[in-house]
């Protein structure tokens, strides 16, 4: 305040005794030292870096004079961007001018400056050069080359062959360890070649033209001399050259499944495996091995696999006709299969294989599915009585087929009652073979006989009790021939000695023989 008053009192006494000098020749009267060099033009103007009364005005008066400080302060880029304390502070802070021709504004220490606040933060080996080593006594500081190859031309063994991206590869920390990515190429590096030093497979630094193919490198060390083409890759892999990547069912018509997945090259091929034209068919490499000596012809594959030769993989119900159920399944190949599989055709009904073990002897005919089953031959059986000319009713359905049926031509049975029940007839033959006009299957005592609608004579009155040998003893057929007269069964009884007729009803009643009734 003491200074800006006696500035204020000097300019005014210069203006009272000389009023001939102006404002600017006033202010050249205090200034309190001489400009730097560089601003020694604008020492006959102070208004080109100061405001009268208005001292926070200089800061933009040197950022309106200085545009790339400006421009480093407005994208916060460059120390004067960088560096908080330098965002709001009167320029004059740090750098303080009227200090005279040779004086040094900038006052940068080298030993103390934070290069982290720059453009280029210092890391690796930077962090130890010299300024000098990167900032020319020519250039301004913040005029020093950002790219690698502005100061590391003459290092680069590539020849230019990378343009100037050396940190796609190089940092700072270690040049000489280099962190490219080669699978941003056109040739990955996989399996052994990742061990690979750059030199073993490119010529030079350059890196240029370095072969692709495994024969350009690998020509040398070829175990088939160029037998089998140069075509590396289909075969092996750069994992490991000695185990080979060829697949056989991608490059070839033939899959090696099984056991054929663990033969070497060369128990099918010869030295040339290329050259080779192989017969696919399983006889071609196993002849001596058919051990049905050609009995099942050549297609060994129907049966067999390469999985193990000894299990059977042939599917009878997929691959014939004729499906193997029950007790079939367990039944060898050659128990039906006689003659040769592929020569012969074989019938499928039961009687061509099993005629000796009818026990029908052909009697039932050759249909034996209707009854029997192959799970078992003997138990159960399926055949269904009720649809037989005799169908099992009653008692019946509880005997044994042996009950009847004496022997298993079954077709021979007689199927009337008596010929089964001749011994439980108590009637002796009397009421002949129908025995069915009386009894039925659900009980012989149950029997029932309508001798009113049954039979030609009604039973009435006192007959109605009458116990059936009371009048029948004798056959059917006798008693057919017996008229309908009273006299016909009471001819011993008339105690008129035939007196008054046959016709005993005219008199009697059949309620009671006594019951005598009034001639008319």
């Amino acid at each position: 305040m003491r200074y800006r008053l006696l500035l204020m009192a000097i300019a005014l006494t210069s203006a009272a005794f000389f009023p001939g000098i102006g404002n600017a020749q006033i202010q050249t009267l205090v200034m309190p030292g001489e400009l730097t060099a560089n601003h020694a033009e604008f020492e006959s103007d102070c208004s080109s870096c100061h405001k009268n009364f208005d001292k926070p005005a200089q800061r933009q008066l040197c950022l309106d004079c200085h545009e790339e400080v400006a421009a480093d302060v407005s994208a916060h880029t460059g120390f004067h961007g960088r560096y908080p304390q330098a965002q709001d502070v009167q320029c004059a802070i740090c750098h303080a001018d009227h200090l005279g021709r040779n004086a040094d504004i900038v006052r940068l220490n080298k030993a103390a400056f934070d290069h982290q606040y720059t453009d280029f933060e210092l890391l690796g080996s930077h962090a130890e050069a010299e300024c000098s080593d990167c900032h020319s006594i020519d250039l301004l500081y913040r005029e020093a080359p950002g790219a690698c190859n502005d100061c590391h031309s003459d290092d680069d063994v590539h020849g230019q062959t990378f343009a100037s991206s050396c940190e796609d590869c190089h940092q700072s920390t270690e040049w000489p360890e280099a962190s490219f990515d080669h699978d941003t190429t056109d040739y990955p590096l996989l399996g052994k070649h990742i061990e690979a030093a750059c030199l073993d497979c490119h010529a030079d630094s350059t890196y240029q033209n370095a072969p692709m193919t495994c024969y350009g490198c690998h020509a040398e060390d070829d175990a088939h001399d160029g037998r089998s083409g140069q075509q590396c890759e289909n075969c092996h892999n750069p994992t490991d050259w000695h185990d080979s990547s060829f697949d056989h069912a991608r490059d070839t018509d033939f899959t090696l499944e099984g056991k054929h997945a663990s033969l070497a090259c060369g128990d099918c091929h010869s030295e040339s495996p290329f050259e080779d034209e192989m017969d696919m068919a399983c006889v071609a490499c196993h002849l001596e091995d058919d051990s049905h000596k050609g009995h099942n012809g050549e297609q060994c594959d129907s049966c067999h696999n390469s999985s193990d030769w000894a299990e059977s993989q042939f599917d009878h119900d997929r691959d014939t006709d004729y499906r193997l159920l029950g007790a079939h399944e367990s039944v060898a190949c050659n128990d039906c299969h006689v003659e040769a599989i592929f020569e012969v055709a074989l019938q499928t009904t039961c009687e061509s294989c099993h005629l000796e073990d009818d026990a029908h002897d052909g009697s039932l005919g050759s249909q034996c599915a209707n009854c029997h089953t192959e799970f078992d031959w003997q138990d159960p059986v399926f055949f269904d009585h009720d649809l037989a000319s005799f169908p099992l009713l009653g008692a019946h359905r509880e005997a044994e087929c042996e009950d009847c049926h004496a022997t298993q031509q079954f077709t021979d049975t007689s199927s009337t009652c008596v010929d089964c029940h001749l011994e439980d007839d108590h009637h002796k033959g009397v009421f002949e073979r129908d025995c069915e006009s009386c009894h039925n299957p659900v009980a012989w005592e149950l029997w029932l006989f309508d001798h009113n609608t049954q039979t030609d004579f009604e039973l009435l009155g006192a007959h109605a009790d009458v116990a059936c040998d009371s009048c029948h003893r004798s056959s059917l057929a006798a008693m057919r021939k017996t008229g309908d007269r009273c006299s016909d069964c009471h001819l011993s009884d008339d105690v008129h000695d035939g007196e008054f007729g046959p016709d005993c009803g005219r008199c009697h009643s059949d309620i009671s023989f006594r019951d005598l009734r009034s001639l008319q």
